[in-house]
Protein backbone atom coordinates (compact mmCIF):
# COMPACT_ATOMS: atom_id res chain seq x y z
CA UNK A 1 0.00 0.00 0.00
CA UNK A 2 1.53 3.65 -0.99
CA UNK A 3 1.92 6.42 1.57
CA UNK A 4 -1.94 8.24 -0.40
CA UNK A 5 -3.56 4.92 -0.05
CA UNK A 6 -2.59 4.68 3.77
CA UNK A 7 -3.56 8.11 4.46
CA UNK A 8 -6.55 7.69 2.75
CA UNK A 9 -7.74 4.33 4.45
CA UNK A 10 -6.86 5.43 8.01
CA UNK A 11 -9.07 8.63 7.62
CA UNK A 12 -12.16 6.45 6.30
CA UNK A 13 -11.25 4.06 9.23
CA UNK A 14 -11.69 6.94 11.93
CA UNK A 15 -14.35 8.60 9.84
CA UNK A 16 -12.47 11.93 9.82
CA UNK A 17 -10.59 14.12 6.60
CA UNK A 18 -7.96 15.92 7.58
CA UNK A 19 -7.52 19.55 6.02
CA UNK A 20 -3.67 19.44 6.48
CA UNK A 21 -3.08 15.45 5.57
CA UNK A 22 0.60 16.72 6.48
CA UNK A 23 -0.13 16.25 10.10
CA UNK A 24 -1.60 12.99 9.57
CA UNK A 25 1.53 11.52 7.86
CA UNK A 26 3.99 13.13 10.54
CA UNK A 27 2.01 10.88 12.95
CA UNK A 28 2.27 7.77 11.10
CA UNK A 29 6.20 8.17 10.74
CA UNK A 30 8.41 6.57 13.40
CA UNK A 31 11.32 8.58 14.43
CA UNK A 32 13.89 6.51 12.99
CA UNK A 33 12.23 6.34 9.45
CA UNK A 34 12.20 10.01 9.56
CA UNK A 35 15.72 10.66 10.41
CA UNK A 36 16.67 8.25 7.57
CA UNK A 37 14.47 9.74 4.36
CA UNK A 38 15.04 13.49 6.51
CA UNK A 39 11.55 14.18 7.34
CA UNK A 40 9.33 15.33 10.77
CA UNK A 41 7.98 12.15 12.46
CA UNK A 42 5.70 11.88 15.61
CA UNK A 43 8.04 13.04 18.64
CA UNK A 44 5.91 16.40 19.15
CA UNK A 45 2.66 15.12 18.42
CA UNK A 46 3.00 12.35 20.57
CA UNK A 47 3.79 14.93 23.12
CA UNK A 48 0.91 17.19 22.41
CA UNK A 49 -1.42 13.70 22.24
CA UNK A 50 -0.40 12.88 25.38
CA UNK A 51 -1.22 15.91 26.91
CA UNK A 52 -4.91 15.95 25.17
CA UNK A 53 -5.56 12.46 26.03
CA UNK A 54 -4.75 13.59 29.91
CA UNK A 55 -7.36 16.82 29.52
CA UNK A 56 -10.21 13.86 27.81
CA UNK A 57 -9.73 11.28 30.36
CA UNK A 58 -9.97 13.74 33.63
CA UNK A 59 -12.87 15.02 32.11
CA UNK A 60 -14.60 11.49 31.23
CA UNK A 61 -13.71 10.32 34.89
CA UNK A 62 -15.00 13.51 36.14
CA UNK A 63 -18.59 13.55 34.11
CA UNK A 64 -18.88 9.97 36.30
CA UNK A 65 -19.00 11.43 39.33
CA UNK A 66 -15.52 10.69 40.60
CA UNK A 67 -14.02 14.10 41.86
CA UNK A 68 -11.27 12.82 44.41
CA UNK A 69 -8.30 14.51 43.04
CA UNK A 70 -6.54 11.05 44.13
CA UNK A 71 -8.94 8.75 42.60
CA UNK A 72 -9.01 10.63 38.86
CA UNK A 73 -5.52 10.31 39.14
CA UNK A 74 -5.27 6.85 39.74
CA UNK A 75 -7.65 5.85 37.28
CA UNK A 76 -5.94 8.19 34.74
CA UNK A 77 -2.58 6.31 35.35
CA UNK A 78 -4.28 3.39 34.46
CA UNK A 79 -6.05 4.41 31.47
CA UNK A 80 -2.85 6.45 29.71
CA UNK A 81 -0.44 3.78 30.85
CA UNK A 82 1.39 2.29 27.34
CA UNK A 83 0.04 -1.01 28.01
CA UNK A 84 -3.44 0.70 28.30
CA UNK A 85 -2.65 2.50 24.89
CA UNK A 86 -0.53 -0.30 23.39
CA UNK A 87 -3.31 -2.59 23.11
CA UNK A 88 -5.78 -0.50 22.03
CA UNK A 89 -3.57 0.70 19.02
CA UNK A 90 -2.78 -2.93 18.42
CA UNK A 91 -6.61 -3.72 18.81
CA UNK A 92 -7.19 -1.63 15.54
CA UNK A 93 -4.26 -3.24 13.70
CA UNK A 94 -2.42 0.13 13.56
CA UNK A 95 0.71 -1.22 12.62
CA UNK A 96 -0.83 -1.64 9.27
CA UNK A 97 -0.49 1.74 8.83
CA UNK A 98 2.54 3.13 10.55
CA UNK A 99 5.20 4.39 8.20
CA UNK A 100 8.58 2.39 9.84
CA UNK A 101 11.95 1.44 8.16
CA UNK A 102 12.44 -1.75 6.14
CA UNK A 103 13.46 -3.89 9.54
CA UNK A 104 11.77 -2.07 12.11
CA UNK A 105 9.45 -3.76 14.86
CA UNK A 106 6.46 -1.63 16.11
CA UNK A 107 4.21 -4.32 16.96
CA UNK A 108 4.32 -4.78 21.08
CA UNK A 109 6.77 -2.19 21.24
CA UNK A 110 6.13 1.77 23.12
CA UNK A 111 5.71 2.98 19.45
CA UNK A 112 2.39 1.78 18.97
CA UNK A 113 1.03 3.81 22.46
CA UNK A 114 2.96 6.86 20.90
CA UNK A 115 1.40 6.65 17.25
CA UNK A 116 -1.90 6.43 18.71
CA UNK A 117 -0.86 9.43 21.25
CA UNK A 118 0.23 11.41 18.10
CA UNK A 119 -2.81 10.77 16.04
CA UNK A 120 -4.81 12.23 18.99
CA UNK A 121 -2.38 15.25 18.79
CA UNK A 122 -2.66 15.62 15.08
CA UNK A 123 -6.22 15.90 15.19
CA UNK A 124 -6.65 17.73 18.00
CA UNK A 125 -3.95 20.79 15.52
CA UNK A 126 -5.86 20.18 12.52
CA UNK A 127 -9.31 21.18 14.32
CA UNK A 128 -8.15 23.66 15.41
CA UNK A 129 -8.04 22.48 19.22
CA UNK A 130 -11.25 20.29 19.28
CA UNK A 131 -10.83 18.47 22.78
CA UNK A 132 -14.16 16.86 22.15
CA UNK A 133 -13.35 15.82 18.25
CA UNK A 134 -10.23 13.79 19.39
CA UNK A 135 -12.74 12.17 22.53
CA UNK A 136 -15.09 11.06 19.28
CA UNK A 137 -12.93 10.15 16.84
CA UNK A 138 -10.10 8.12 18.95
CA UNK A 139 -11.10 7.67 22.79
CA UNK A 140 -14.93 6.97 22.53
CA UNK A 141 -14.85 4.17 19.60
CA UNK A 142 -11.43 2.24 20.61
CA UNK A 143 -11.57 2.25 24.52
CA UNK A 144 -14.39 -0.44 24.78
CA UNK A 145 -13.25 -1.32 28.21
CA UNK A 146 -13.43 1.98 29.90
CA UNK A 147 -16.09 1.24 31.86
CA UNK A 148 -14.39 -1.43 33.05
CA UNK A 149 -11.10 -0.10 33.78
CA UNK A 150 -13.07 2.61 35.98
CA UNK A 151 -15.19 -0.17 37.64
CA UNK A 152 -11.88 -2.22 38.60
CA UNK A 153 -10.71 0.60 40.85
CA UNK A 154 -13.13 -0.65 43.06
CA UNK A 155 -12.00 -3.44 43.56
CA UNK A 156 -8.55 -1.63 44.22
CA UNK A 157 -10.12 0.40 47.00
CA UNK A 158 -11.69 -2.34 48.85
CA UNK A 159 -8.30 -4.26 48.86
CA UNK A 160 -6.36 -1.33 49.38
CA UNK A 161 -8.23 -1.03 52.73
CA UNK A 162 -8.82 -5.03 53.52
CA UNK A 163 -5.24 -4.94 53.31
CA UNK A 164 -4.96 -2.13 55.58
CA UNK A 165 -7.27 -4.01 58.81
CA UNK A 166 -6.02 -7.53 58.11
CA UNK A 167 -2.53 -6.45 58.69
CA UNK A 168 -4.16 -4.40 61.69
CA UNK A 169 -6.32 -7.24 63.13
CA UNK A 170 -4.98 -10.24 62.04
CA UNK A 171 -7.78 -11.53 60.65
CA UNK A 172 -10.06 -12.01 57.75
CA UNK A 173 -12.23 -8.90 57.49
CA UNK A 174 -15.77 -7.92 56.30
CA UNK A 175 -17.18 -4.30 56.06
CA UNK A 176 -20.42 -3.59 55.81
CA UNK A 177 -22.43 -0.74 54.19
CA UNK A 178 -25.33 0.61 54.37
CA UNK A 179 -26.90 1.67 50.80
CA UNK A 180 -29.41 4.91 50.43
CA UNK A 181 -31.17 5.29 47.81
CA UNK A 182 -33.36 8.54 46.71
CA UNK A 183 -35.31 10.16 43.74
CA UNK A 184 -37.51 8.60 40.70
CA UNK A 185 -36.47 4.92 39.16
CA UNK A 186 -35.12 6.23 36.14
CA UNK A 187 -32.88 8.37 38.20
CA UNK A 188 -31.88 7.25 40.96
CA UNK A 189 -28.78 8.32 43.53
CA UNK A 190 -27.53 6.72 45.97
CA UNK A 191 -25.23 7.18 49.38
CA UNK A 192 -23.40 4.64 51.27
CA UNK A 193 -23.35 5.15 55.04
CA UNK A 194 -23.15 3.73 58.40
CA UNK A 195 -20.02 1.47 57.72
CA UNK A 196 -18.94 -1.42 59.75
CA UNK A 197 -15.82 -3.44 60.20
CA UNK A 198 -15.84 -6.78 61.13
CA UNK A 199 -14.42 -9.84 61.71
CA UNK A 200 -15.22 -12.58 59.72
CA UNK A 201 -14.97 -15.30 62.06
CA UNK A 202 -17.27 -14.19 65.21
CA UNK A 203 -18.63 -10.90 63.25
CA UNK A 204 -17.70 -8.69 65.81
CA UNK A 205 -17.15 -5.11 65.53
CA UNK A 206 -13.27 -4.28 65.63
CA UNK A 207 -12.93 -0.34 65.78
CA UNK A 208 -15.89 2.32 65.12
CA UNK A 209 -16.32 4.22 62.13
CA UNK A 210 -17.57 7.68 62.58
CA UNK A 211 -21.15 7.99 61.49
CA UNK A 212 -20.02 11.06 59.31
CA UNK A 213 -18.05 9.11 57.32
CA UNK A 214 -20.56 8.26 54.34
CA UNK A 215 -20.41 8.09 50.53
CA UNK A 216 -21.03 11.25 48.02
CA UNK A 217 -24.27 10.98 46.63
CA UNK A 218 -23.86 8.86 42.63
CA UNK A 219 -26.18 7.29 40.29
CA UNK A 220 -24.71 4.14 40.55
CA UNK A 221 -22.96 1.65 43.42
CA UNK A 222 -19.63 1.49 41.93
CA UNK A 223 -18.91 5.23 42.33
CA UNK A 224 -20.33 5.15 45.76
CA UNK A 225 -18.35 1.99 46.84
CA UNK A 226 -15.14 3.96 46.13
CA UNK A 227 -15.86 7.04 47.16
CA UNK A 228 -16.46 5.66 50.97
CA UNK A 229 -13.79 3.22 50.94
CA UNK A 230 -11.33 6.09 50.80
CA UNK A 231 -13.20 8.02 52.94
CA UNK A 232 -12.74 4.95 55.21
CA UNK A 233 -9.06 4.07 54.63
CA UNK A 234 -8.01 7.65 54.88
CA UNK A 235 -9.69 8.19 58.92
CA UNK A 236 -7.90 4.87 59.76
CA UNK A 237 -4.96 5.81 58.55
CA UNK A 238 -5.29 9.48 59.88
CA UNK A 239 -6.55 7.59 63.29
CA UNK A 240 -3.60 5.19 62.88
CA UNK A 241 -0.71 8.36 62.74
Amino acid sequence: MNEKDKLRKFQEFIDFEFKNEELLLESLTTPQLGNEIGKTSYEFLETLGDAVIKVIFILKIYRRGIIDPGEITKIKATLESDKNLKKVAESINLHKFIFKTEKQLVMGTRIMADVFEAICGAIFLDSNYDFKLVEEKMINPFYEDFDAIIGSSVVSEKNELLEFLQKKFKTSIIIKLKYVKSGPEHDLTWIAKNPKILGQVNQKELIKIPKRIESARFSNKKDVDKDIYTKILTYLEKKNN
